[in-house]
């Protein structure tokens, strides 16, 4: 099958490029003809306040990638639809409402010729704006399937289109080699990624525990002067470390090898990597029962879970964890992510 898929890889960064690139790789060992249609210019930095790009790869990039579509050149959307006439699937990968103009100009210049998948990472997005829905029922309503990630997210899918919505977790893409495993207790957490309200950090800083200090690593998009005026107001910025901008991929294990846990205290999620993450590097995760964080938690094995939107049962969970760390850590397995990329390739063609 001649595959198209259209969304951000390499030189982009983050979990969204990674999938991109992995599905890419996967759907090729698989036997397909996969060409990735990507991005020279993907979002106006008004928008995506972060670093866009990094040097370096996240993991193997794609051979097969142009990357010609520009967020300021309709024309060049018009004309990637007119090249992906030949496809049999074009595959949509949607991280933003934003990314639903350009969406619907490869759509107008496909001619409807060829079958077209929604693959939403967010259906809308967790902070949204008055033009998110209908961007995304504009969307939703011309492709041919949508794929989301969990059932929470293809509930909202439904109510937004009438399309066939397909549910399938979201596979792992990790780094290929084995990290660096930290060893001994340090009292110290990690709360790693991008920082947006969402994320709950601030429910971390009022829970944490006396002789607990905490490392803050990732782009703060928004808030870092607020989350430091937190920090000094709870008197705590002596075992709070703030490393705010992008990590890159060689930093990552260090980060780990020195934490006792990754800590996600999400008031609302989707699906993430970052269970995974956790326990590729041999940490035990603590994590609020939201989204796809409960489904790869074992609660009392490898982590703990608590409710969000509660820095008080947060603080006991985290104290429990210190009754004894070792066990927990000793829970901790590396996911296998075979037979999840075997379910989620059958269930995007499917779909």
């Amino acid at each position: 099958m001649r595959i198209a898929i259209v969304g951000p890889t390499y030189p982009y960064k983050g979990g969204g490029a990674q999938h991109t690139t992995e599905l890419a790789h996967r759907l090729t060992a698989a036997g397909h003809d996969v060409v990735i249609e990507s991005w020279k210019a993907q979002y106006p930095s008004f928008l995506y306040p972060g670093q866009q790009t990094i040097d370096v790869p996240e993991g193997e990039p794609y051979p097969k990638t142009r990357r010609r579509l520009d967020w300021r050149r309709p024309d060049g959307w018009v004309a990637a639809g007119r090249r992906l006439r030949s496809a049999d699937l074009v595959v949509l990968a949607v991280l933003s409402p934003v990314q639903v103009p350009p969406y619907l100009g490869i759509l107008l210049g496909t001619a409807r010729k060829v079958r077209v998948v929604a693959l939403c990472h967010n259906v809308l997005p967790h902070e949204r704006k008055p033009w998110d829905e209908p961007l995304m029922k504009a969307l939703l309503n011309r492709v041919d399937g949508v794929l989301t990630h969990s059932g929470q997210q293809a509930e909202l899918a439904r109510t937004l289109t009438r399309k066939p919505v397909t549910t399938v977790a979201l596979p792992p893409h990790l780094p290929a080699r084995s990290p660096a495993r930290g060893e001994g207790i340090h009292h110290r957490l990690l709360f790693f990624g991008i920082v947006r309200p969402y994320k709950g950090l601030d429910l971390l800083l009022r829970a944490l525990p006396e002789g607990v200090s905490l490392t803050v690593a990732g782009e703060f998009w928004g808030g870092i002067e607020q989350t430091r005026q937190l920090i000094a107001e709870l008197g705590i910025a002596d075992r709070v470390e703030l490393r705010p901008g992008y990590v890159a991929a060689d930093e990552v294990p260090a980060l780990f090898a020195r934490a006792d846990a990754l800590v996600l205290p999400y008031r609302n999620a989707t699906a993430s990597q970052n269970v995974w993450l956790g326990h590729e590097h041999g940490v035990p995760v603590i994590a609020t029962r939201v989204g796809a964080l409960a489904d790869n938690v074992r609660d009392g094995v490898d982590g703990l879970l608590v409710e969000p939107g509660d820095a008080e049962a947060l603080r006991k969970a985290i104290e429990r964890f210190y009754e004894d760390p070792e066990r927990l850590r000793a829970g901790v397995r590396a996911v296998d992510p075979e037979p999840f990329w075997s379910d989620y390739t059958g269930a995007l063609l499917r779909a």
